[in-house]
């Protein structure tokens, strides 16, 4: 019977529980329908040597809850960087990784054929050309090893390149690297770097820090690598009802990646994209996505980022609505009321937050937002948040409109109060 390891081989599966149970926190022992009791207790047992600090157990009749604890704003660094660092390796990998930077510390270059005969001759270990090869070729890509070709033959050095150098030569580069591994993009590797020298980020701290996001980070560099190489790219999704449903093949999805979205609002991150089936385009939230994959080229990239281009112009958010293509739709006006004197500020954050749409003075503290958007519900969420100053809404699709007085209708018998009630 196999033993408990904290390693894992499996990110997309580890990222998954994590997220479910630890940072939703809603979830109990009894809720997971997915294999046995046991691999649920693996991944409990992992969290928690991972982030023990941070754990927190709350009992309810439905069972004990675990979930992970965090004030973004008073801690150097994200609990959840620990589970990129808990992959696991083979016997290969180790011997591989430590005598092929030995055979090429001298700074000589040398090919497979050397490199192998070496390990043989020098370290009594017999590998075939083609595991050395793969691994040189892994290398090659992270950028610990160099390759140039020379005639038809190729040859591999040791990258001359060494964090410490930067850290002693660049004024200021410290403190950078402080900054960006606490960023919300690829903060993961500002950290790996500051762990690889022994380093602790003193200097930062941000109190409004999504940490969750960082799980998303390993979807990142292939979605990237799409968008620059101008190829399609394929992922299943998972919406948290079918999740809960145990649905374990989720829905697959090979789309054209036109840009990462994230949220102001929330932190939550987006893909945009062309779905070629459907005609056209829409965004995937990361957080519901697994195993991304590079895919062919898709010929008429820069076309189409044209015409994504013009589209985002009509997005208040991430949604496209249900239009296919740009053209006219109904705009829509919302007046806002704010006293010029006493209320600068919200004529300030009306014309930080307008975003795609326009605003403009229409009488003594009257000012006027045209939206010509996509998706209204979107405006229509932000535009609650100015509840007392809306003096009206016109245009727009009457569902809209009507949705919201139905909304502040409902919240007035909620919280208005009746007539005959005593406490108000």
């Amino acid at each position: 019977m196999a033993g408990f390891s904290e390693l894992i081989k499996n990110f997309d599966k580890t990222r998954d529980y994590v997220r479910d149970f630890f940072i939703y926190g809603c979830k109990v022992r009894s809720d997971f329908g997915r294999k046995s009791i046991r691999t649920y207790g693996d991944e409990k047992r992992r969290a928690e040597s991972w982030m023990s600090e941070y754990m927190r157990y709350d009992d309810s009749v439905r069972g004990r809850s675990v979930s992970i604890s965090v004030d973004s704003g008073h801690i150097s660094e994200n609990p959840l960087y620990n589970a990129y660092y808990s992959r696991s390796f083979t016997d290969n990998d180790i011997r591989l990784h430590f005598l092929i930077t030995d055979v090429l510390h001298d700074g000589q270059k040398r090919t497979l054929k050397d490199i192998t005969d070496l390990l043989n001759t020098d370290y009594g270990q017999l590998f075939d050309e083609q595991t050395v090869r793969n691994k040189l070729k892994e290398y090659t890509d992270e950028g610990i090893i160099i390759s140039e070709k020379q005639g038809k033959t190729l040859y591999y050095s040791l990258s001359q390149d060494d964090a410490e150098c930067y850290f002693n030569d660049l004024a200021g580069f410290d403190e950078a690297m402080q900054f960006f591994s606490e960023t919300q993009h690829f903060g993961i590797i500002g950290n790996s770097i500051l762990k690889m020298l022994g380093r602790k980020n003193e200097l930062f701290f941000i109190k409004h820090n999504y940490i969750i996001h960082t799980l998303e980070d390993i979807l990142l560099p292939e979605l990237l690598a799409a968008m620059d190489e101008k190829r399609y790219v394929s992922f299943r999704t998972f919406s948290a009802k079918r999740r809960n449903e145990g649905d374990v093949l989720g829905t697959e999805n090979q789309v054209v990646p036109m840009k990462i979205l994230v949220s102001v609002q929330t932190g939550r991150r987006y893909l945009a994209a062309y779905i070629p089936g459907l005609n056209r385009f829409t965004a995937f939230r990361l957080d519901y996505m697994k195993t991304a994959k590079k895919g062919s080229v898709y010929e008429d990239y820069d076309s189409l980022k044209a015409k994504f281009d013009r589209n985002m112009s009509r997005c208040f958010g991430v949604s496209f609505g249900m239009r296919r293509e740009t053209g006219t739709v109904t705009p829509m006006k919302i007046v806002f009321f704010a006293d010029e004197k006493k209320e600068p500020y919200i004529i300030e954050r009306l014309e930080r937050e307008k975003r795609c749409c326009t605003l403009e003075r229409t009488g003594e503290n009257l000012y006027t937002l045209t939206a010509d958007v996509f998706d209204p519900n979107e405006l229509m969420h932000w535009a609650k948040t100015f509840i007392g100053r809306i003096v009206r809404i016109e245009g727009g699709a009457d569902s809209v409109r009507e949705r919201f007085c139905s909304d502040i209708a409902r919240m007035n018998r909620m919280y208005g109060g009746d007539e005959n009630e005593h406490i108000q």
